[in-house]
């Protein structure tokens, strides 16, 4: 049958679901997708509808994309070096000699690359926390790479890190006008990459910037998210009435469970990056369980690849393990961890409506994980499969809107010219900065 001729253009058949949706049951059943969207999710033992493209993903789970809710993109050329570093070395390194050398294709080398490192872990999903605005230039870069990466995002707009202490600390600083531009060329809010604006928050500027910004985000009709980690700075912001559903604070180590609560009451999300909390000294201990408790809807993230793993399994697996050590009473499951890194996720990055499950009428952003092999087999509970054992080597299929972007194990997007870029990224970085990025 022609494509013309199918009701579907792809079927996902074989599998075992988990959905994330309480209202289509897990188990084995067939995915059916037309025009980038879930059409339906038909029983298994049917007989399957013609389509124009058969997925079997027999003795595998199918589950929603993996989301990312803040992840720094643009350093992901310069992975896993800064592994001892604490976070005023990290500070330091990044932002005062790091980002002012950046050119706009060193942002677009590394935001490639990251992405497709995202979409290879199985995050169809990603929130690119891009505060790298040199120039225009800079925001086009990172724009124009994801973009080509073919992974659903939300690019967050920062500042510059050209004199930086100007942008931050006690700064009163205007964000670049040119972030109406950039939202000019980002008014579709349905599109597959869309824009929030990365808020400098109280903790990284005066409240007079930090008003200044909140309302900026509300004329342009974005979602904020912003970095928050000390005790009192949800009450600053609820004192001067900044805090609603629109904004996603990031970290919230040091947040008291108090005010965890009086944010979750008033729809503020949270994006955790328990890794790299666990092991960069001086980020504070992960709020994971805090916020369960405290009834906010959160996300994970990766937050930087300089220090820590690009894949979710590896933040679940550190969540799993600090929320535990720490004797916090607060029940984590397997699947409160997988609700994290899919639906929490996608209402993190304010796109809860149109991914983050398997539900008829979202977008067909969906992986295949395989599970048969030595390492796995046999499954007895799904998600504790996922959570214990899964890896970026296990994701076999990835797809955003009906699009394959891995496939049988094979990434299909652009890998060499990201990994040539992102050399090229590291070169010039060794000559504009050779007292903080090593050589070979």
């Amino acid at each position: 049958m022609s494509k013309t001729m199918s009701p579907y253009d792809l079927i996902i058949t074989g599998g075992h679901l988990i959905t994330m949706d309480a209202a289509v049951p897990d188990g084995p059943a067939t995915v059916a997708v037309r025009d980038g969207r879930i059409a339906d999710v038909l029983p298994a033992g049917r007989e399957l509808p013609p389509a124009a493209d058969v997925l079997d993903a027999g003795g595998a789970l199918v589950l929603p994309g993996l989301v990312d809710a803040h992840r720094h993109t643009w350093q992901s050329a310069t992975r896993h070096f800064g592994l001892d570093w604490s976070l005023m070395d990290y500070l330091g390194a990044a932002f005062l000699r790091l980002g002012p050398a950046f050119r706009p294709a060193d942002v677009h080398a590394a935001t490639l690359l990251g992405a497709l490192g995202a979409i290879e872990a199985g995050i169809t999903t990603l929130v690119d926390w891009a505060h790298i605005q040199n120039t225009p230039e800079h925001s086009d870069a990172a724009v124009a790479a994801l973009r080509e990466s073919g992974i659903r995002a939300v690019f967050a707009y920062g500042w510059p890190q050209t004199d930086p202490m100007r942008w931050v600390g006690d700064s009163d600083a205007v964000l670049p006008d040119d972030v109406h531009r950039v939202r000019a060329g980002l008014s579709d809010d349905s599109a597959r990459v869309t824009m929030a604006l990365a808020a400098r928050g109280p903790e990284m500027s005066r409240a007079s910037a930090v008003k200044r910004d909140l309302e900026l985000a509300r004329a342009l009709g974005l979602r904020a998210t912003m970095h928050l980690s000390n005790a009192g700075s949800l009450t600053q912001l609820d004192t001067l009435g900044l805090l609603d559903e629109t904004i996603t604070i990031v970290h919230a180590c040091g947040c008291g469970d108090d005010e965890l609560k009086l944010a979750a009451d008033l729809g503020v999300t949270a994006a955790v990056s328990p890794l790299i909390e666990l092991t960069m000294p001086g980020l504070g201990t992960p709020a994971t369980g805090r916020l369960k408790a405290a009834g906010m809807v959160t996300g994970l993230s990766v937050d930087t690849e300089i220090a820590t793993s690009g894949d979710l399994f590896a933040q679940m697996r550190a969540a799993l393990a600090q929320h535990r050590q720490s004797g916090h009473p607060e029940p984590l499951s397997a699947r409160d961890l997988l609700a994290m890194a899919t639906a929490g996720g996608a209402a993190a990055a304010g796109l809860g409506d149109r991914t983050g499950s398997i539900t008829p009428g979202k977008r067909a952003d969906l992986i295949v994980v395989a599970t048969g092999g030595a390492a796995t087999a046999p499954v007895v509970e799904p998600a504790a499969s996922l959570v214990l054992g899964g890896h970026p080597g296990l994701v076999r299929d990835v797809m955003v809107e009906g699009r394959l972007l891995k496939r049988d194990g094979v990434l299909l997007g652009p890998l060499r010219e990201a990994l040539d870029a992102a050399v090229r990224t590291q070169e010039h970085l060794r000559e504009a900065a050779p007292e903080v990025f090593p050589a070979l």
